[in-house]
């Protein structure tokens, strides 16, 4: 592949990554953002709704990028595994463990999203 369409790439998943953010910057500051047409009982119902849907935009996020990271450490935990059980086949325990520990990460967001739905 040659040097300018890597560059051109990069800039295009630059420019998504920046858009995602401005998004869920807007969205989180739209939840939070009180309003001067409600009162009352209904202002009580729009906080809780905003503070409900923040949590449950955590409970994504913290699941999303667990699961991301999770299958980062199996891609390269799982080829190494497989280079050092190519060598030495009685290796296999170790390796399976090894990946084993690189998938709880995802475990562990679900864990975190699900106490944050709770808690919404």
């Amino acid at each position: 592949m040659s040097v300018w369409i890597r560059r051109g790439l990069q800039a295009v998943n630059a420019v998504v990554v920046l858009a995602a953010l401005a998004l869920l910057l807007a969205a989180l500051t739209a939840a939070g953002a009180p309003r001067a047409d409600t009162g009352g009982a209904q202002g009580a119902v729009a906080a809780a709704a905003a503070v409900n849907g923040t949590a449950l935009l955590g409970a994504a996020i913290a699941v999303g990028v667990s699961a991301i990271g999770a299958g980062i450490a199996v891609a390269y935990t799982g080829a190494a595994a497989l280079a050092a059980m190519s060598e030495r086949p009685e290796l296999f325990g170790r390796a399976i463990v090894i990946v084993g520990l690189a998938e709880g990460i995802a475990i562990y967001g679900l864990v975190v999203g699900v106490i944050l739905i709770q808690r919404a």
